[in-house]
């Protein structure tokens, strides 16, 4: 029936070709379908609405909080217009519609400003589809005893889905492939069957980058498909007017709160400040800077710390992914008893979190943090090409606030680059899609939670301790050893560095004149050479030159010589900055270990500077599952030539011919 009615709606679009184009259709269909079925809701309740409203004038009363109360309305329309009669009168439709829309409470108007309605409406009447529109759409019958919201919901998804097609490469903004959606879902209520089932329950869900609502909408009707007696309570935030008009749109049609949709930017801007939910998900923007948040976030981040979102780290400002991660932690109901099962989220990602940024960086911090607290589940490495905008490698992260005993400590790492079906028609970038036995196969890994030692068959999943991922980069220093050899280049090096091109000018000629006197001699001892360099200089003018100067005149004179001393400063070793080095151990290694095995067969004298050892943590996924391909045999390739050697001295010969 929804499947249906949708096509029935979306037919009313053949009404638009000419002046509108096919992914202009959308623009219309959408915003008057909204429209029609809030008309249709509000109808039983019209005409004494209005003459409550009319009461209120003059009082000083807030006539919202009198129409909820009295009608238990979460929004109503004071206007005497509704589709019946705007149809009716063709000649002042445009400014009657108008006034229609004005009439709406406030807490529902800013939907069709979202569209653009009155634009949309003065556009329309310019080209004359203004009264064929609203005449087709009141005869559309959405009255909630004839439609329920259950199948309106379907109705209103299937408009989105046609007119995220219907602008091909451009849906990826707003709309998430409906099979990565019930993928996410069902790992989302994973281990949580029992729980879902029991009568009237009643269940939050979130997503802080909602769009249109597609996550929405699907955890909802799985939820509801899993119990017809629950009731999930849906809560989103999106920052394009548009998507927001969309998503606000289809969870009125719900039945959810209209206070729920928030419009604004999550991260600057957090619409459900010291909200908790029990499950989250989302598809945040890929590889977006957040630079025009990063004073907010910054802010946060520095005066809250652990307090706020952010307190973990922060990532480079090129990519606010891990942001978005963050903060939908913030958002996790916490644990209150030993029964509670918790929260879950379910996050779609790029490669970069796993992997950006080395050991101390924000990037490394998060991940640190998210996996020192035992938070993350799982992670599926979906086939690229699955998006509309764009074809890159793409990730599902399950975290969990409560784990089950068998997972505790442990993150599963699911391999699905490979499980697809290949569309017959390509969408913008998406090539492929999840067939459900895909779906149900990820899920069974993740049910099994199979670790794959990947020997004779390719792995599809592993599971390693929250350690695994960890390491500690070491830094390798190496003695400092210098020959110093004084030649008219090497007086030109250090005339070019800065200090000693700010002296004065009887300085600068006394460094001259000293490196002069020097030229053509060689050292293999630092202390030697300075001891000579000072000298000179005196000899030259400058009695008391500062450390600065000499520092800059041996360190740009001297060249790695492992022939030559060891330079000291106090008896210990100077360690030379160019033949520094970093190596990063796993944490389940001892450090010294390592090093003993690792470096010092290489580097003899090298030693570690513990001062400067970090910790770190990356999840090098495709690492983890490659699988080593031994090149063709030499023979073989050789055969192989042989033969195209022949097949090519056969075809010159005929052209020869």
């Amino acid at each position: 029936m929804a499947t249906t009615n949708a096509s029935l709606i979306w037919n009313i679009a053949n009404l638009l070709r000419g002046p509108y184009q096919p992914n202009q259709y959308g623009d219309v269909i959408l915003p008057f379908t909204i429209l029609r079925r809030l008309d249709a809701i509000l109808a039983p309740t019209k005409d004494e609405v209005i003459a409550e409203y009319k009461k209120t004038q003059g009082l000083g009363i807030d006539p919202f909080v009198v129409l909820k109360s009295k009608f238990s309305l979460p929004f109503f329309n004071t206007s005497v217009w509704d589709f019946g009669k705007l149809a009716a009168d063709a000649s002042g439709l445009a400014d009657n519609l108008l006034d229609y829309i004005e009439g709406f409470s406030a807490n529902i108007r800013d939907v069709f400003e979202g569209y653009g309605l009155p634009k949309l409406i003065a556009e329309l009447d310019k080209h004359d589809r203004l009264y064929l529109i609203v005449k087709e759409f009141a005869n559309v019958d959405l009255h909630p005893d004839r439609v329920s919201g259950h199948d309106m919901g379907y109705i209103f998804e299937e408009l989105i889905r046609k007119f995220a097609e219907s602008n091909n490469a451009a849906a990826g903004d707003h709309f998430t492939p409906r099979e990565v959606i019930a993928l996410m879902v069902d790992l989302l209520y994973a281990d949580k069957d029992l729980e879902l089932t029991a009568p009237g329950i009643v269940r939050t869900i979130y997503d802080p980058a909602a769009g249109t609502g597609g996550m929405l909408s699907t955890a909802y009707d799985h939820l509801v498909e899993m119990n017809s007696g629950a009731k999930p309570v849906l809560y989103g935030q999106e920052i394009n007017p548009r998507s927001y008009a969309m998503c606000k749109s289809d969870m009125v049609i719900k039945g959810q709160s209209v206070d729920n949709i928030y419009l604004g930017d999550t991260l600057a801007d957090d619409g459900f400040s010291g909200h908790h939910f029990d499950f989250l998900l989302s598809n945040p923007p890929f590889g977006v800077e957040w630079k025009t948040q990063q004073k907010k976030v910054t802010d946060e981040h520095e005066q809250l710390g652990h307090a706020g979102r952010f307190g973990p780290g922060l990532p480079r400002v090129s990519d606010g992914s891990l942001l978005f991660l963050l903060h939908l932690i913030k958002k996790m109901r916490p644990v209150r008893n030993p029964d509670d099962k918790g929260s879950r989220l379910a996050i779609v990602l790029n490669g970069s979190p796993l992997f950006t940024g080395g050991a101390g960086s924000g990037e490394s911090n998060i991940r640190q943090w998210i996996l020192e607290n035992d938070l993350l589940d799982a992670i599926i490495a979906l086939p690229t090409d699955m998006f509309y905008n764009t074809g890159i490698s793409t990730y599902i992260w399950i975290l969990d606030n409560k784990k089950t005993a068998q997972r505790k400590g442990k993150v599963q790492l699911i391999n699905a680059v490979d499980m697809y079906g290949k569309m017959r028609k390509s969408l913008g970038s998406k090539r492929k899609q999840l067939r459900d036995e895909d779906i149900k196969l990820i899920c069974q890994l993740y049910d099994e939670f199979r670790h794959d030692d990947g020997v004779d068959e390719p792995a599809l999943s592993k599971v390693f301790a929250n350690e695994a991922f960890g390491y500690r980069t070491i830094t390798v220093e190496r003695p400092l050893q210098l020959r110093f050899h004084i030649t008219e280049d090497t007086a030109e090096q250090v005339f070019a560095v800065r200090t000693i091109s700010r002296l004065g000018e009887a300085d600068q000629q006394a460094v001259r004149d000293a490196l002069t006197a020097l030229a053509g001699r060689s050292w293999t001892n630092r202390d030697k050479f300075v001891t000579d360099l000072k000298s000179a200089l005196k000899t030259a003018g400058m009695p008391k030159p500062g450390a600065p100067v000499i520092k800059v005149i041996w360190a740009t004179i001297g060249q790695h010589d492992p022939a030559a001393d060891i330079v000291t400063t106090k008896g210990k070793p100077e360690p030379d900055p160019s033949l520094r080095d970093t190596e990063n151990v796993p944490l389940s290694e001892e450090v010294e270990e390592y090093f003993t095995r690792e470096v010092l067969p290489h580097v003899p004298d090298a030693w570690i500077d513990h001062d400067k050892t970090k910790t770190g943590y990356e999840i090098p996924f495709t690492r983890h599952f490659y699988r080593y391909t031994p090149p063709r045999p030499l023979e073989e390739i050789q055969k192989d030539l042989r033969g195209l050697v022949t097949e090519i001295q056969a075809m010159l010969a005929e052209v020869g011919a």
